[in-house]
């Protein structure tokens, strides 16, 4: 990972230069967060890379570290009732927009993980696997993702009958057979059960 992104909107004359990236796009239940972080250039903060290539113990680590260290950063979650109400894509531009807003140092260019955005006021770029390619969106990506986990574990003793603390809301078939015995709690997204439910019924 270089800093050659930043180092060429910096010579375009931008001079805080954020990264945004959100988790949580995929489970069933639980919000979705985005988060949007500027880093010094030039920063070394070792093992930092894409959040789902790293161990919880060492985004727990990273997370410090970025916070500590980041000239602004900022998150911003979206909640299973606007998902169920926007959709999960709406939600997630929602997220990341917020994120950004957030920011105690306003950005001037933005680099936002993925190949789509939408309502970012500020110049910006979308870069497929940016958070594998762009230091302060790796370091977005692991600030989602702590956060997210984090709230998960929370849910978890509010709701301990579905194992979140494990699976973090993901559909997994454990999950699945939770939902079975007790339905639905508060946090899970309703439409993305609608499929499910249909299926069930249809099968017995």
């Amino acid at each position: 990972m270089t800093w050659e992104y930043e180092e060429r909107a910096w010579k375009n004359g931008f001079e805080a230069v954020c990264g945004v990236d959100e988790a949580g796009r995929g489970p069933v239940a639980g919000p979705v967060c985005a988060a949007a972080v500027i880093l010094p250039g030039g920063i070394v903060i070792e093992g930092l890379n894409d959040s789902k290539k790293l161990s919880e113990k060492k985004r727990e680590k990273l997370f410090d570290e970025i916070t500590e260290n980041a000239l602004a950063w900022s998150v911003s979650l979206v909640d299973e009732r606007v998902i169920d109400e926007i959709n999960i894509l709406q939600a997630t531009f929602r997220a990341m927009r917020q994120a950004v807003d957030g920011l105690t140092r306003p950005a001037d260019f933005v680099y936002v993980d993925g190949n789509r955005s939408q309502g970012l006021e500020q110049p910006h770029e979308c870069v497929v696997s940016g958070d594998a390619k762009i230091p302060s969106v790796a370091a977005a990506s692991i600030i989602a993702k702590v956060t997210r986990d984090r709230l998960m574990r929370q849910f978890a003793e509010q709701y301990p009958q579905y194992g979140f603390e494990k699976h973090k809301g993901y559909g997994t078939k454990a999950h699945y057979a939770a939902v079975d015995e007790f339905g639905l709690c508060e946090i899970h997204r309703k439409s993305f059960f609608k499929k499910y439910f249909e299926k069930r019924e249809k099968h017995g």
